[in-house]
């Protein structure tokens, strides 16, 4: 079975740039042992590559979920001091209008109140 040819590179984009960003990119292909096009070529398949995109995403969506969970943890950690006192509060009010001390409040307690 015969091996696919790469497709042949018969196009070309022209681009303008200062004489030194040309310089410095080509200095840093130089140092990457790479060709200006194949550098160029390079990058413009990362770009229409999505699944890079797509990680960079999920990624992104995890570490706000797990900031969430940890903000969420803090919160109630901070606020749990509260609801201890309200929780008192509330069964001293409620020991207050149940009149008959059955602990249940009947509408004739609540409404007397």
């Amino acid at each position: 079975m015969a091996a696919s040819k790469p497709s042949k590179k018969s196009e070309t984009i022209e681009i303008r740039l200062s004489y030194e960003a040309k310089a410095a990119f080509m200095e840093r292909c130089r140092r990457e042992q790479r060709t200006a096009s194949e550098r160029i070529r390079l990058f413009i398949d990362e770009q229409l590559d999505a699944r890079p995109a797509v990680r960079r995403r999920r990624r992104a969506s995890w570490r706000i979920a797990a900031a969430g969970l940890i903000g969420a943890a803090l919160g109630l950690g901070a606020a749990a001091p509260s609801f201890a006192h309200a929780t008192e509060n509330s069964r001293a009010a409620f020991d207050r209008l149940d009149r008959n001390h059955d602990g249940i409040l009947s509408y004739q307690e609540f409404r007397s109140r």
